[in-house]
Parts: C-alpha cells; sequence; structure tokens
C-alpha cells in the first residue's frame, strides 16, 4: 500500500532541520515577551513601563532594512546563511546571560504626555531597555538568515507543512523562558535563570554548524544595489500596486488582534491572582498540546485545504480564542486559586495555543508564497516586519489601554481589531480562489 504523499513530506531531514530553526527563532521572542515582563513585574516594575518595552522590539518590525546586507554579504566562515545564523546564536547566548546582571529598579515609564524628555532619556537608556533591543537586535537578524535558509531548503510542496513545523517548534519555545524559566524563579535567583534559560540557543547553533548550506534559486546578488531594489521592485511588479497594498495591508492585520490580546499575558495571569509556578505548570503546558496538534494539523490540513482556505478557517479560530480572556478577565482576581480556577486557566490558554498555532501556520505559509525564491531573505523580512510591527509598536500601549479600559474592555477591542484582517481575505485569499 503506497504511502500517502503527507507522509513522506513530514518524516524527512528537511523537516526536522525546521524544528531547530522554529526552535532557535522562538526562545528569545519569547522571553521578551513572557520572562521579561514576569521578572519586571515580579520586581515591583509598573504596567506601563513593562509595555513600553516593546518599543525595543522594534527591530523585528525594521528588519528588512538591513536584510539585504544579509542577501548580498557573507562572514568568512559557514556560507551566506549559516555564518549570519552562527553569529545572531552566540550573541543572543551573551545577552540572555547579561540579563542576570542587571538591577531592574529605576526603570519608570516616563510620561509622553508632557513629553519629559529626561525622563524619556533615563527609561532609553536604562540598562534592562538597552539589553532588550540588543537580544530583539540580534533576534531579528537572526530570523533573517533563519527565514531565507528554511525558504531555500523546502520545494514548494512543502512549503506549507515546513513552516508549520517551523511555526509549532516556535511555540514550542515559548515553554522555556513562559514555563521552565518562570517555574525556576521560584527556586532559584534570577542571574541563574537567565543563564540556564540563555543554554537552550545551544541546540540552534550546533544545527548551523552541522546542517551544509543551501544555494538560493538565483544565486548571491552582484551589487548592494541589486539587493535592496529588485526585491521590492519585483514585488511590486508581480502583484501591482493596488493588490501589494492589499496584501501588506492584510498581513499588518490579520495577527494584530491576537497580538496585542497576548501583549501582557504573563502580568494578566499575576493580576488574576496565579502565582508564577501555577502560571509556568499550568497556564504554559495547558498550551503545549493544543499548539503541537494545531501546529501539526495545521500544516496537514494546508495540503488539502490550500493555504487560502486554511486562512479563513484557522483564522476564526483564533479571534475566537480571544473571547476565553475576556471571560477569565470577566470572572474577575482569585483570592485563592483552587482547581477549578486552574481547569478555566488551562481551558483558556489552551484554546488560545490552538486557535494562534493553527492562524500562525496558515499564515507563515501564506508570506512564504507571497515571496519570490530570487530575493528571498529581503521579501521574507519586509513581510514578518510588517507582521510584527503590532507587536512592537501597538503593544507598546498595551498597558496604558488595560490601565484605562480595565482588563475586560481590553479584551473585546482585541476582538474588534481583529475583524478587519479577516475582512481583508475576501480580496487577498479568496475561499474559490485560483491559489485555494
Amino acid at each position: 500500500m503506497a504511502r500517502p504523499d503527507w507522509f513522506d513530506a513530514l518524516w524527512n531531514r528537511r523537516m526536522l532541520i525546521c524544528i531547530f530553526t522554529g526552535f532557535s527563532s522562538g526562545l528569545p521572542l519569547y522571553l521578551l515577551l513572557n520572562l521579561i515582563p514576569a521578572w519586571l513585574r515580579s520586581e515591583g516594575i509598573g504596567l506601563a513601563a513593562i509595555s513600553m518595552l516593546a518599543l525595543m522590539q522594534l527591530p523585528y518590525t525594521w528588519k528588512f532594512l538591513w536584510a539585504p546586507f544579509l542577501d548580498r554579504y557573507a562572514l568568512p566562515w559557514l556560507g551566506r546563511r549559516r555564518s549570519w545564523m552562527a553569529l545572531t546564536q552566540l550573541a543572543l547566548l551573551g545577552g540572555i546571560v547579561y540579563f542576570g546582571q542587571i538591577a531592574p529598579q529605576g526603570l519608570i515609564a516616563p510620561n509622553l504626555e508632557t513629553l519629559d524628555w529626561p525622563a524619556i532619556a533615563a527609561f532609553v537608556t536604562h540598562p534592562v531597555t538597552l539589553v532588550c533591543l540588543f537580544v530583539a537586535l540580534a533576534s531579528a537578524t537572526q530570523d533573517i538568515a533563519l527565514d531565507a535558509y528554511r525558504r531555500e531548503l523546502l520545494p514548494d510542496r512543502e512549503l506549507g507543512l515546513g513552516n508549520s513545523v517551523h511555526v509549532n517548534a516556535y511555540r514550542i519555545a515559548g515553554l522555556v523562558p513562559g514555563s521552565l524559566s518562570l517555574i525556576l524563579a521560584d527556586h532559584l535567583s534570577w542571574n541563574e535563570v537567565f543563564a540556564i534559560t540563555s543554554l537552550f540557543m545551544l541546540p540552534g547553533f550546533i544545527m548551523t554548524l552541522l546542517v551544509s548550506e543551501k544555494a538560493g534559486s538565483g544565486g548571491t546578488p552582484r551589487t548592494l544595489r541589486e539587493a535592496i531594489v529588485e526585491p521590492f521592485r519585483e514585488f511590486l511588479a508581480r502583484a501591482g500596486w493596488r493588490e501589494a497594498l492589499l496584501v501588506l495591508t492584510f498581513i499588518f492585520f490579520y495577527k494584530l488582534g491576537d497580538s496585542l490580546c497576548t501583549a501582557l499575558a504573563t502580568p494578566f495571569y499575576l493580576d488574576m491572582g496565579f502565582s508564577k509556578s501555577e502560571i509556568g505548570l499550568v497556564a504554559k503546558h495547558a498550551g503545549l498540546w493544543p499548539a503541537v496538534i494545531g501546529g501539526l494539523l495545521g500544516g496537514l490540513w494546508m495540503v488539502k485545504l490550500g493555504i487560502n482556505r486554511a486562512l479563513w478557517l484557522f483564522g476564526a479560530v483564533q479571534l475566537a480564542s480571544i473571547f476565553g480572556f475576556a471571560w477569565l478577565a470577566w470572572l474577575g482576581p482569585n483570592a485563592a486559586v483552587d482547581v477549578a480556577q486552574l481547569a478555566q486557566l488551562a481551558l483558556v490558554i489552551g484554546f488560545e495555543a490552538l486557535g494562534v498555532g493553527l492562524g500562525t501556520a496558515a499564515f507563515v505559509a501564506f508570506i512564504a508564497r507571497a515571496t519570490n525564491p530570487l530575493y528571498t531573505a529581503t521579501q521574507f523580512a519586509l513581510f514578518t516586519s510588517l507582521a510584527a510591527l503590532p507587536r512592537s509598536l501597538i503593544n507598546a500601549g498595551a498597558g496604558y489601554l488595560v490601565e484605562q479600559l480595565g482588563w475586560s474592555s481590553f479584551f473585546l477591542l482585541c476582538v474588534l481589531l481583529a475583524i478587519p484582517g479577516m475582512l481583508l481575505l475576501f480580496r487577498v485569499a479568496p475561499w474559490r480562489g485560483a491559489n485555494a
């Protein structure tokens, strides 16, 4: 009996590499999103200051500006992609360790309404802010190299599945800073916690040393001008101005509601009365298997559904998962946590992990499909930078929104912000479209 096509696509060396690329990519981002806010909140730092640190993630938004340099130039070892992968992975290991050497006290959100420049300068130059910026810069540069390597590694027939495996491993990486590290923080010093967390960058570094360099379909750009100009010119010529603008608008909006919803997830759980250990053991692990199942099924379903239909179906589940956070906020803080309340938390987190795992798998596959293999790094960086804009810029105001609206109204606002992305599917990914 012949094996189905998806079986051979799933069980091969390329999928194993996608696991390592996803884990290496996800770990530093989830450290910034989950562990750093928990560390700062436990040290008495205010929500406004914590949410403003999202601005230090701007490298994820602007990485397309230096992506052409990674397309054009290679460091003098390991090849064009692997040399940048190795350098950034070592930089991330060192940056994560350095967090443990910093005292976060004195990190205070400046009043932006009065433009208190000394206070703004003190916030921007605080060691926590600077190291967050360094880690975000190294992480964004690593993503450029990893995304380009993965796009050149995968044949077109494995594009959806390979990116699903990458996204799945990406989310699993969040269990290290979002679960293991939080549990350790109840028993060890933060210095030790960050040192242990940094060691999880080593598997990706070892993978980088062991894999072979892949040659892109178009080779290396001959000049820096060619590396900068041609990717944008090709995208506009292929899609046309109007269609290109619709695609870019969709990329911005599709994950907006979900991204804002989870911007302060860990502080939200703490404010609801759950301890760091409970968050680590229950909240994070409740999302593990739904994320694993959602990521794998998402990739396999896309083989039959197609990317367009997957964006519709998975996006609907992703939107619905936001209501779970609104329900948890409506129940209010817990004076004493019991089994029923832990089950409620697990249900909300599990459904969110399933919905977002499905939605992200389809979304990343859509982005990969929109790139031309001739200009892999720059176009992929442009699209993923735009997708990261809500997380790094709009999410910076999440703390102010929560303080003004309260948690329940804040999550309902996130639902409203998720709707435009779904409506744009009528144009960019119609249900019965040619590429459905």
